[in-house]
């Protein structure tokens, strides 16, 4: 097999496990950091380790935990008041977009050596080639965990570790390899902060117990995607899954997709149970394994996990418990003590669940939903009630006030969809970050419709007004090329697009999908016709594939179809343009005849409303593209050239 040094890719690509989180705690902002990570995605395996691999190189997210040196962290300089001295985990990198696991063919560097940023540790064969494996930083080689000749090492798997001092190498124990050492030492501490924010991600068995086995994490479906609900399992515990066989269906923040196996074997066991929700990218969901004696042994091991998402309210009630029996709460935020006394609650009664035994408007919340929460009248209030109401009508004004929290309660809790929760962050991050320019123009709808009737009369083709809609905005985009573009926020550059694709906007019930029509500036109105027709159907039934909703160089949001006038639409990130599309309204006004007397007459005219990135569009870009719009629906025959 031939030997190619590939430094850049190994540099970019091959190590972002090693160096990428020491990188991203010093120099980068909170908000940089949480979008770096949705790249990146560290998932535990069912030890709880960490494993961090690019989430764009592949969906099927596994990891073989044959070896307890998965106990490891990956990437992360360790700090430990232990005997461990500082410390790094070099795991094996990704070397192309198709690696999911790779053989060391050669160790260039030996224990005790010194390494120097450029210098090459080992030699690393892919599924394409033999690589070289490049430091990015200095240091020394301590330890071995993957010796020379190893095969099928899965990505991310720890292969060696560095120290920094020369004197920390006899520090690092020769059993590191046993993983028992460096859970305890190593990644105790950060297993422990990482648990805080991730609770329920962690798994309760021994990684020793169990046979071969694959850990399968949440894949990343979708750029944009940071979390998914399992919609539906294809597949059962014990069932045998075969190369390309679809193992669940997954919600994402685009569509419902399937979710395919790259690999043979056996479903052993099902760690995130149909239904769950909000499950993070990389997040273990399933374990499979090759030999089907080994599924029972999995499903006893793995007993105490089966719930990804149900161990959080365990977890979060227990605390909640604790802190009741020892004191109740130590603490009351201002909005629960209004809802105590505007309730008549008896705060002792309700349990705390926010920090350091905090009473919460939520716990106040579900305790009145529950009717948990006792009212209780003090008897400064009793003494009040005495002279208004006679004895005997007081117990049923108690009663009537007991009874005033359920009455009130009459709100209904409608839980969103994943797609409804991505829609709802976009949307309010593009108002908060993208500068809104609005243009608004009428155009005269009628040579539209007398076009439209006439391509269904004399050659029986059948479009909507949208699909005319849909070719007289591409060849506008077409002829103002500085309309068709987007903004680069990281080089703050206006940047051209190549092609014309316009997105659609298509109501489904799971929420708004945007399927798109490419090269509309190059297909016929019949076309455009039929394929929308398809794509609004794949969208309504969950069915859209990635490469048809992502994308897109400018939108459109048509309202004609309800009585809405004129409306402005929110812009879709990263595009700089929408169209709002109103219905078409009759109206009585001077029209040239002929004969060039203006007589009164009936013109059916149309709203549209651009929605603009003012960093992209100006009014002259703005102005250019409504011109060119509007020349379009005045002559809609110049569409057909």
């Amino acid at each position: 097999m031939a030997l190619s040094r590939l430094r850049n890719p190994v540099i970019s690509r091959a190590a972002p496990s090693l160096f990428r989180a020491r990188f991203l705690s010093s120099y980068v902002s909170p908000r940089s950091l949480s979008r770096t990570l949705n790249v990146e995605s560290p998932f535990n395996d069912l030890n709880g380790s960490l494993l961090s691999r690019p989430n764009s190189l592949s969906t099927f997210i596994g990891v073989y935990s044959t070896s307890s040196i998965l106990k490891l962290q990956i990437g992360v300089r360790h700090f430990s008041s232990a005997d461990l001295p500082e410390h790094t985990v070099l795991g094996m990198p990704a070397l192309s977009p198709t690696m999911s696991q790779g053989n060391i063919a050669k160790w260039k560097k030996k224990e005790g050596d010194k390494i120097e940023v450029g210098d090459v540790l080992c030699e690393i064969e892919t599924d394409k080639a033999t690589l070289e494996f490049e430091s990015l930083e200095e240091g020394f080689l301590a330890k071995i965990l993957v010796p020379e000749g190893s095969k099928d090492v899965p990505v991310g798997q720890p292969i060696a570790i560095t120290v920094e001092d020369a004197d920390n190498i006899q520090k690092i124990p020769s059993t590191l390899g046993s993983g028992s050492e460096v859970e305890e030492k190593t990644a105790h501490q950060d297993v422990r902060n990482s648990e805080k924010g991730k609770e329920q991600n962690s798994v309760d068995v021994n990684a020793l117990d169990l046979p071969p086995h694959i850990v399968i994490g949440m894949p990343a479906l979708s750029p944009t995607m940071n979390q998914g609900n399992i919609f539906k399992w294809r597949k059962k515990e014990g069932d045998k899954i075969e190369v390309g066989d679809v193992i669940c269906e997954i919600e994402t923040d685009k569509a419902t997709l399937e979710f395919e196996s790259l690999e043979e074997g056996y479903l052993a066991k099902i760690l995130a149970p149909e239904g769950s929700k909000d499950v993070a990218v990389g997040e273990p969901i399933a374990v499979t394994v090759e030999d089907p004696d080994d599924i029972e042994a999995v499903k006893t091991s793995v007993g105490g996990g089966s719930g990804v998402r149900k161990q959080e309210p365990t977890q979060h009630e227990s605390k909640s418990e604790v802190r009741a029996q020892k004191s109740g709460f130590t603490k009351i935020s201002p909005s629960a003590k209004l809802l105590i006394s505007e309730y008549g609650l008896d705060a002792s009664s309700i349990k705390a669940s926010g920090p350091h035994g905090t009473l919460l408007k939520g716990d106040v919340l579900a305790a009145i939903k529950s009717g948990k929460g006792s009212s209780k009248i003090s008897s400064s209030e009793k003494i009040k009630s005495v002279p208004e109401t006679s004895p005997q009508k007081s117990p049923s004004a108690r009663l009537e006030l007991k009874t005033q929290p359920q009455q009130s309660d009459s709100f209904e809790d409608l839980p969103n969809t994943q797609i409804r929760k991505i829609i709802a962050r976009r949307l309010l991050e593009s108002k908060q970050t993208t500068p809104h320019l609005y243009l608004s123009s009428d155009v005269i709808l009628d040579p539209l419709l007398s076009f439209r009737k006439e391509l269904k009369e004399k050659h029986d083709i059948k479009v909507s007004v949208n699909d005319i809609v849909i070719k007289a905005v591409a060849m506008a985009l077409k002829n103002v090329p500085e309309a068709n573009a987007y903004w680069d926020a990281e080089k703050g550059e206006i940047i051209l697009c190549d092609s014309v694709d316009i997105s659609i906007a298509v109501a489904t019930e799971k929420g708004l999908m945007t399927p798109i029509v490419r090269n509309a500036d190059q297909k016929s109105i019949s076309s455009i016709s039929l394929e929308v027709k398809q794509l609004a159907e794949k969208a309504r039934a969950g069915k859209l594939l990635p490469n048809e909703f992502q994308g897109g160089t400018f939108s459109i949001s048509n309202l004609g179809m309800f009585p809405v006038d004129h409306f402005c639409a929110i812009i879709n990130p990263p595009q700089a343009g929408i169209l709002a599309v109103g219905r078409g309204n009759k109206f009585v006004e001077p029209v040239v005849g002929s004969d060039g007397i203006e007589r009164p007459a009936v013109v059916t005219k149309m709203n549209l409303t651009l929605s603009a990135d003012h960093r992209v569009f100006d009014g002259k870009v703005g102005g250019a593209f409504l011109s060119a719009l509007q020349s379009n629906f005045s002559d809609i025959r110049r569409l057909l050239l």
